[in-house]
């Protein structure tokens, strides 16, 4: 990103400010409001918190029995119960739902960039990117 303007490449500033902008406009999509809502429902749901927390706990107490393979049938009947419990409460399915439809934004956004760009922004990003 070095290079001169002249070569095509702007200058950092120009770049940073254009970021901005971008994450501001990505931030005043339907879509991300949507998620931001939906993650602080999930956050604030009791039932979700608790459902959670029962299973995190349940896990925690069979991850030795669970790294062998070992767990008794009885155990993992009741940890898929309270996946289950967790899993299926209405703020968690919005929340899913949410985080699928800013990833497809991101990665709309991601392929326009690397149309106009000619790199492939996914690629050049490594792993972390949308």
């Amino acid at each position: 990103l070095r290079k001169s303007p002249a070569q095509g490449i702007e200058k950092p500033e120009v770049v940073r400010h254009a970021t901005r902008d971008l994450a501001a406009a990505l931030a005043e999509t339907p879509a991300f409001t949507a998620f931001e809502q939906a993650a602080a429902a999930f956050r604030q749901d009791e039932t979700v918190q608790r459902a959670i927390q029962a299973y995190q706990q349940k896990q925690q107490s069979l991850q030795i029995m669970l790294m062998l393979n070992a767990v008794s049938p009885e155990d993992r009947a009741e940890l898929n119960r309270l996946s289950q419990a967790f899993a299926t409460q209405p703020s968690v399915g919005t929340y899913i739902q949410a985080e699928a439809d800013v990833r497809e934004l991101c990665q709309s956004v991601a392929d326009r960039l690397s149309y106009y760009i000619g790199v492939d922004f996914a690629v050049a990003c490594g792993s972390g990117c949308c």
